[in-house]
């Protein structure tokens, strides 16, 4: 019962990692139609930074703070002085976001090293809790708590905001969003810089669990892709459900049959898109 106890928590742990990497890849794409390859890389740069910042100060609250901001940063000039001119055009923007991949993976292997890293945890959650017979991690359910509450924060951003609507607005209909006098050229800017920002604050919260090493950026983007295909585009309701369901398989694939893990989690993505080719909770 431990076993299953402790791998269903560590599913859930990265599922709420992997939906904030999904959730604002699925704004992205669904608002922007921004095919962007280099989201993992937001992610593996969030990391770095953070940990470099833990090491100068001792604080892993203002790592947070510079990391967040610092790949928003790069979020932005990127999305402003690159892919916006390439709105309409899906092959360029692959090979431009590749073409970033390539170059933050060659910096940070540059500054880093390529050797594995882990962040240290914060102080106040280094210890354990007893979960019946099970001990589990404390920082393992802050992540599942923070998690909880960003979902719970962009529930309220996208359904109960003026904000929202015109996410919403921009995603049903761009052209008609245009017409109705939004401007669209911030809104894509603001959901961009949301999106990079989640992906940081994803890639910063899970060093101190699953680590950061060069190379990652494709790894945790596979999976964010597949959430995204489960799920569907633009829905953040999706990106939760879809996050936790290729996390837990993930998970247990891991444990019990390793060498089958992803043919699981894309067997799972070709099952729904058999059944509903826009995802569980996509539109057409």
């Amino acid at each position: 019962m431990n076993f299953w106890i402790l791998q269903t928590l560590n599913g859930i742990t990265f599922g709420m990692v992997l939906f904030l990497l999904a959730a604002g890849l699925s704004l992205i794409y669904g608002l922007m139609r921004i095919v962007n390859l280099a989201h993992g890389c937001f992610y593996l740069a969030g990391a770095y930074i953070a940990l470099s910042v833990i090491e100068s100060t001792n604080s892993f609250l203002m790592s947070l703070l510079v990391g967040v901001i610092a790949v928003s940063i790069l979020g932005i000039i990127m999305q402003r002085f690159f892919l916006h001119r390439f709105q309409h055009d899906h092959s360029s923007q692959i090979l431009l976001t590749i073409g970033f991949v390539l170059i933050i993976g060659d910096l940070v292997l540059l500054i880093w090293g390529g050797e594995p890293k882990l962040l240290p945890k914060p102080l106040l959650f280094q210890g354990s809790v007893s979960i019946r017979t099970a001990i589990f991690p404390a920082y393992h359910l802050v992540i599942i708590a923070t998690g909880l509450l960003v979902a719970i924060g962009l529930w309220l951003l996208q359904d109960k905001t003026k904000m929202g609507a015109l996410i919403r607005a921009g995603v049903d209909d761009t052209e008609m969003a245009r017409g109705l006098g939004i401007n669209v050229p911030i809104l894509f800017s603001l959901v961009f810089i949301l999106g990079v920002a989640l992906s940081a604050f994803g890639g910063i919260i899970a060093g101190p669990f699953i680590g950061v090493s060069p190379g990652m950026e494709w790894e945790i983007l596979l999976l964010a892709m597949a959430v995204l295909l489960i799920g569907g585009q633009g829905s953040l309701k999706g990106a939760f459900v879809g996050s936790l369901l290729v996390s837990l398989v993930d998970n247990y694939c891991k444990a019990l049959i390793p060498e089958l893990g992803m043919f699981f989690i894309f067997g799972s993505v070709a099952m729904v898109l058999a059944f509903k080719p826009t995802g569980l909770f996509g539109k057409l």
